[in-house]
C-alpha cells in the first residue's frame, strides 16, 4: 500500500485578512489558528495589568501600550494578537494604520485553557525569533507571572513572581506592579 501524502496548506497574511471579523485568528508559521474569546477571569487580569502598565508608560512618556485584538505583523506567515504589548517611543514608527509592523518591546500573554501550548511554546519561540526583548507569561491558575528576557535569540527566565510579590520589569526600569492587586 502506498502512503498518502496530504500537503498541509501554508497560509499567508493575505489569507489571514480574508477571515471573518467576528472571530479572532492568529497566523503562526503559516498555520491559521482560531483564538476563542477569553473567559472573564482572563479579562479581569488583562484589564488590571493594562491599567498599571499604561499608567506607568504614560506618566514616564515611554511609548504606547496596546491590547488585543490588535494584529502584530511579524512577517507574511506570522501575525499574532498578544493580550498586551508595549512599544517604546523610539520605535513608534512600527505602529501602522492596520497593524503593528514588527516586534513590540514587551509582550504579555495570559494563559487560558486553550492557549497553554501556543503561549508557552509556539509564541515564546516566535517572539524570541523576531526579537521581542521581554515576554511575560501570566498563569492565572497559579497566580504567577513568568518574566523572560531575550539573550542571544533565546528567552532566559528573569524571575517568576507570585501573588505576594511585586513584579519589576528589567526593560521598564522603575515599573513595580503589586500582584495581589492583579490576582
Amino acid at each position: 500500500m502506498v502512503p498518502v501524502i496530504i500537503e498541509k496548506k501554508k497560509y499567508t497574511y493575505e489569507d489571514y485578512l480574508k477571515n471573518p471579523d467576528d472571530k479572532r485568528y492568529e497566523l503562526i508559521d503559516g498555520e491559521l489558528l482560531m483564538t476563542p474569546s477569553p473567559v472573564p477571569r482572563h479579562q479581569l487580569i488583562s484589564v488590571e495589568l493594562l491599567f498599571k502598565l499604561s499608567g506607568f508608560v504614560a506618566e514616564n512618556n515611554l511609548g504606547k501600550v496596546l491590547h488585543a485584538p490588535c494584529d502584530v505583523y511579524l512577517d507574511n506567515e506570522n501575525v499574532v494578537q498578544p493580550d498586551i504589548l508595549f512599544i517604546s517611543k523610539d520605535r513608534l514608527n512600527i505602529i501602522g494604520d492596520k497593524n503593528i509592523q514588527g516586534a513590540p518591546n514587551l509582550v504579555i500573554e495570559i494563559i487560558s485553557e486553550n492557549s497553554v501550548y501556543r503561549d508557552m511554546v509556539q509564541k515564546k519561540r516566535l517572539y524570541a525569533r523576531f526579537g521581542v526583548k521581554e515576554y511575560w507569561i501570566v498563569i492565572p491558575e497559579e497566580e504567577e507571572i513568568e518574566v523572560y528576557t531575550l539573550k542571544d535569540n533565546t528567552y532566559q527566565l528573569y524571575q517568576t513572581y507570585g501573588k505576594a510579590d511585586t513584579l519589576e520589569s528589567p526593560a521598564l526600569k522603575g515599573l513595580k506592579i503589586v500582584l495581589k492587586e492583579i490576582f
